[in-house]
């Protein structure tokens, strides 16, 4: 249900479209290649056969790469304490 100037369907062709560039953006990342290992890399615990099957080239647990993802997030820079009124003006 498109409003106002849009066209049906309109909506759902921009939802489908931000869908695409972004499954795009995830396939482009460079991804692990060669060997994957038996144990980890950082803390030596055996890589589950299942894991090293779906990600070609892991070098990494899910522990140890579970970590290393939420180190690299980046931080919001939005001034969260600031008043609605002082952030007006």
């Amino acid at each position: 249900m498109a409003g106002g100037w849009a066209r049906d369907g309109a909506v759902s062709e921009q939802i489908e479209a931000s869908i695409s560039d972004e499954l795009a953006r995830l396939k482009a990342r460079a991804q692990p290649q060669g060997e994957s290992r038996t144990h980890c890399a950082d803390c030596d615990e055996p890589i589950p056969e299942a894991r090293r099957t779906a990600i070609p080239g892991v070098k990494l647990c899910i522990d140890c790469a579970s970590d290393l993802q939420v180190q690299n997030q980046p931080r919001g820079g939005i001034n969260r304490r600031g008043s609605k009124d002082s952030q007006l003006k």
